[in-house]
């Protein structure tokens, strides 16, 4: 009895925030609901054959998502990883320099998107004038190559912060005299790196990893702030392609059915991850 009093509630807003909208989703996904009407007229399975058949500005934004998500993970956890291990030295001033890193984390993507716009759009070529660098002069928000760099690089500065201070946690946990152990035995710092640090924090780099897979692909707010998807739709992610769908077309129901495809697809490539990195942890 007691443990229903403390788990009950937990349970109950989980159920009305979490579990029930989402089999309700499952639901509208097989109806062409326009989110107005109080009728969903039942459709079976023809939204998603829509999706696949007659809807190449999805399988769009899917692959740039994909794109997106590969190499802004990839610099996330490589620059995340190596400010941590530069951190975790005897620096005087490293409490302050985690703290600068971490801060691009507290602010939201809706507010970030938009100071970067007004950097990309109004600050570097001001930038560009004064220096006569071309990297300023570049039109960062006007080509699809740029702008798809654009919304790494922002990514990137905001996220790299926040993984940094979890792989600081991990590297706090290596055991010291198994370093000085292997200092004494002559083993370089790469080879430090390569065979003792970098496997024994696995575990985080299996949480590291989970957290900014689920990040990109999932990201919406940077994206619609920050290009809105453009140019011509060339940026535009899943989420911003389901957003436009349900709240721009009022297809309710074909933007559910997009978003229970994503969400299928984000769990089977998450499951993957963390089942590859897990297979390379090993206990201390």
């Amino acid at each position: 009895m007691q443990q229903a009093f403390f788990v009950g509630p937990a349970i109950l807003f989980y159920s009305i925030v979490i579990a029930i909208p989402f089999f309700f989703g499952i639901y509208y996904s097989m109806t062409s609901w326009d989110g107005v009407s109080g009728n969903a007229v039942w459709v079976g399975l023809n939204n998603f054959s829509t999706i696949f058949l007659k809807d190449p500005e999805f399988g769009q934004s899917f692959w740039f998502t994909t794109r997106f998500t590969l190499t802004a993970v990839i610099l996330n956890n490589v620059i995340g990883f190596a400010l941590a291990y530069l951190l975790s030295l005897p620096l005087k001033s490293r409490s302050a320099i985690r703290t600068i890193f971490f801060l691009p984390n507290v602010l939201g993507g809706l507010v970030l998107g938009f100071i970067w716009q007004f950097i990309l759009v109004q600050g570097f070529p001001g930038i560009g004038k004064l220096t006569h660098l071309s990297f300023f002069t570049l039109p960062w928000l006007g080509t699809e190559a740029t702008a798809y760099w654009a919304l790494i690089i922002v990514s990137v500065w905001q996220g790299a912060g926040y993984l940094m201070v979890i792989y600081i946690a991990g590297l706090a946990n290596v055991p010291k005299d198994l370093i000085e152990a292997s200092v004494i035995d002559g083993a370089g710092k790469w080879q430090i790196l390569k065979n003792i640090i970098i496997p024994l924090i696995m575990p985080t780099v299996t949480v590291c990893l989970f957290i900014s897979i689920s990040w990109t692909f999932k990201m919406f707010d940077l994206n619609y702030s920050l290009t809105s998807g453009g140019p011509y739709g060339s940026t535009e992610s899943v989420a911003m392609n389901i957003y436009n769908e349900a709240f721009g077309n009022n297809r309710y129901g074909l933007g559910t059915a997009k978003a229970l495809i994503f969400f299928v697809a984000v769990t089977f490539i998450t499951l993957i991850q963390v089942k590859l990195t897990k297979s390379r942890e090993v206990e201390m």
